[in-house]
């Protein structure tokens, strides 16, 4: 597609500021034209996109850690468009249903290896983990429980954007102004072995687990029902789980008889280098959360998949509660159903998983080698394609860098005049990166070093007394 000219992108970018209320985003800053990186998208393909002036970028963010098959996917797009001329929309309220959705929901356990009993569509990660609070709280009704509905999040962890999710969510920012979280939310310590004081993992991993048994006798264990956690931490710090973790956390679960709720609205779908981040990392869960990769973000689809004891409840409860009274108008939803079907095949059938695995492994090896003598660079981590460098002060000790110096933001804006979309983290000074799974080893080449030249000139624009004036 050809690029618009100037006075037309400009037409369009005043436009955009004049109309639409963008998410995480200074709604004044915006309005007057304050923010530097607004950026009109207007075509994609492959690991890259364009925007309206016709600058192509290496999108490292996948979208928004979404397009895991990449952009461009002919199949995607075929399936999307013969199902809107065969069935552009029909709901499964009440009984109904249609062949794609019935197909999605059995691939979907099929993929589990049987370990969830059923489907239940949305259209984000949000409203899918929205469903999963309210599958906890109809199960603990129908077991005689009632009193059990506090939810315990992680701090740093991302669950989503709506009141309840928001709430699950351990990012100060989400709350500040909506009068979230709610009470019944709690949050324990998030699983960053890089600023513990602990030098062996293991150690670090029992206390997370101490920390979340000494909250759930202080809450009371009759009043917790769930625990809510990503594989691996995303948008809180790109955090892989420490050694031991998960074993020990997933005992404490036992021990009190809280649900475990997998959110894998980022891990799933060969992002950490499996289908399912739970068989990488040992995780039993009793109810799992999918979206994002589930369609590539070719269209809106999400996914909350239920195990056996909340199903048996769900078909316990209709003796008293009647029909279960949850969904969408959009559930299910013909053209997402289709986008996942397509989507899924071509990770299975070119080996996204195991690619992801193999140049995510490598792309960590190559950031480490290229900022090795960065005395900023505190620690180049991740799983998969889903990789994070973490910036402290010039040491030792350890410290973080002032935050004024909003530093990340700053290698982040420099990534891109290199050609290369970056995140900066909403914690700490982080930069993530989740390139599409199809990355060779050459795009890794030029992402880590695109990543550190934006680096070296952030560094160079700091005093000495910026870059040792940690906090």
């Amino acid at each position: 597609m050809a690029h618009e000219s100037s006075a037309a992108v400009q037409s369009l970018e005043q436009l955009d500021r004049a109309s639409l209320l963008h998410p995480f985003t200074r709604a004044d800053d915006f309005a007057a034209g304050r923010v530097p990186g607004q950026r009109i998208v207007q075509s994609a393909s492959g690991i890259r996109v364009t925007d309206a002036h016709g600058r192509s970028v290496i999108d490292g963010m996948s979208g928004m850690y979404c397009v895991n098959v990449g952009y461009g996917r002919q199949q995607i797009v075929d399936a999307i468009s013969q199902q809107a001329a065969e069935l552009p929309y029909y709901h499964i309220f009440a009984g109904a249903s249609h062949p794609k959705a019935i197909v999605l929901a059995d691939k979907l356990l099929e993929l589990t290896g049987g370990r969830m009993k059923r489907a239940f569509f949305g259209l984000s990660g949000s409203d899918a983990n929205e469903t999963q609070i309210k599958l906890v709280w109809f199960y603990y009704n129908v077991i005689g429980k009632p009193q059990k509905k506090k939810i315990i999040a992680r701090q740093r962890g991302y669950h989503g954007a709506t009141t309840m999710t928001a709430s699950l969510t351990g990012l100060p920012n989400y709350h500040s102004g909506f009068d979230l979280p709610f009470a019944l939310v709690k949050h324990t310590l998030a699983p960053d072995a890089f600023w513990a004081p602990e030098t062996d993992p293991q150690a670090f991993s029992q206390r997370c687990a101490d920390e979340l048994e000494r909250l759930i006798l202080q809450e009371g264990p009759e009043t917790v029902g769930a625990f809510i956690a990503e594989p691996v931490v995303g948008s809180g710090g790109i955090l892989p789980p420490p050694a031991g973790y998960w074993a020990a956390i997933q005992a404490v679960l036992r021990k009190y008889e809280v649900l475990l709720i997998a959110d894998e609205v980022i891990t799933a779908f060969g992002r950490v280098g499996h289908m399912l981040a739970i068989d990488g990392y040992g995780i039993e869960p009793d109810l799992l959360t999918l979206a994002k990769g589930l369609s590539s973000g070719y269209a809106p689809v999400s996914a909350s998949l239920v195990g056996p004891k909340v199903w048996q409840a769900l078909q316990d409860g209709a003796k008293t509660h009647g029909f279960f009274a949850h969904g969408y108008t959009y559930s299910a939803h013909p053209l997402g159903a289709a986008a996942a079907l397509a989507n899924i095949r071509i990770i299975e059938e070119e080996g996204l998983c195991a690619n992801s695995a193999e140049v995510g492994a490598y792309l960590q090896q190559q950031l480490r080698q290229r900022l090795a003598g960065n005395p900023l660079v505190g620690d180049v981590r991740g799983a998969g394609l889903l990789q994070a460098v973490e910036f402290v002060a010039e040491g030792p000790p350890q410290r973080r860098l002032e935050p004024s110096l909003k530093f990340s933001a700053q290698v982040a804006s420099l990534a891109m005049e290199e050609g290369l979309l970056a995140r900066p983290l909403p914690v700490n000074d982080i930069v993530g990166i989740s390139p599409p799974l199809m990355l060779t080893r050459s795009d890794a080449d030029q992402i880590a070093e695109m990543l550190h030249r934006a680096i070296s000139r952030a560094t160079e624009r700091l005093s000495a007394a910026q870059r040792q004036g940690g906090v």
